[in-house]
């Protein structure tokens, strides 16, 4: 095989592992083929199945495991100021009733806003969510998301009437870095009558972006009333302050 068109192969290779883990047909933690599976599939040596891989390894797309294969990044937690908590599973592992109800859904072009919240260089297509989550029938959260259709295209056809885009986000789409920002704010009225709270009340909110690589996936923004979640933090007198925890109040 020529030197040009070893350039060519190794790059249809990265592109089309790349479209299968952006689609979600290959999922967090699953394996893609071994090296001797791609060799055979795309009749190239090592080096060219080698040249593929490595930019997506240097992405943090995947993770070369030596002697056990080639897998799809799980999320790293400790590169995020919080976890990334999924609220279904945090509400029903406190032994309350999990409610949910999807207030809008669109896909549209995505607007100024929108590029600026998702930190988004130019045109691009994104689905816009409003979703309401309650523990035992009380309002806990109102989320509002933004996906990029670039980073997770199979956003554009899923039904979030039946799943929570967070519970989809985790279980479906790779991503390498997270962004967290935490403050107290007072609430519209209309927000305040979502969460059926007086107007005054406080309310935290958790501001959050995620990334592959430098490719935005999400943004999302979760308001809580504010005697539904603290902050934990604890530390050692020895050693780097841990990281605090957003810890939901239980009962709540």
């Amino acid at each position: 095989m020529t030197s040009g068109g070893d350039t060519t192969l190794h790059k249809r290779i990265r592109t089309e592992i790349a479209e299968r883990i952006l689609s979600g047909e290959l999922a967090p933690g699953d394996r893609i083929p071994y090296e001797h599976e791609l060799m055979a599939q795309y009749g190239c040596s090592r080096m060219t199945v080698n040249k593929a891989l490595s930019p997506l390894a240097e992405s943090g797309l995947i993770v070369r495991q030596r002697r056990a294969g080639t897998f799809v990044s799980r999320p790293k937690v400790h590169s995020a100021v919080l976890d990334i908590l999924d609220i279904q599973a945090d509400i029903t592992s406190r032994g309350e009733a999990y409610g949910y109800e999807l207030l809008s859904q669109k896909s549209r072009a995505a607007n100024k806003r929108d590029r600026e919240e998702l930190e988004l260089d130019g045109p691009a297509q994104v689905v816009a969510l409003r979703c309401l989550h309650r523990a035992n029938g009380r309002p806990f959260a109102l989320e509002e998301r933004l996906i990029s259709l670039a980073s997770a295209p199979k956003a554009l056809a899923m039904n979030f009437a039946a799943t929570p885009p967070g519970t989809w986000l985790l279980a479906s789409v790779a991503w390498t870095q997270a962004e967290h920002r935490i403050s107290a704010i007072n609430v519209s009225r209309a927000t305040a009558k979502i969460l059926r709270i007086d107007p005054t009340a406080a309310c935290l909110s958790l501001e959050r972006r995620t990334w592959r690589g430098r490719e935005p996936i999400t943004h999302v923004r979760l308001t809580f009333p504010g005697d539904s979640y603290d902050l934990v933090a604890r530390f050692a007198p020895a050693s780097s302050p841990s990281l605090p925890s957003a810890v939901p109040r239980g009962g709540k």
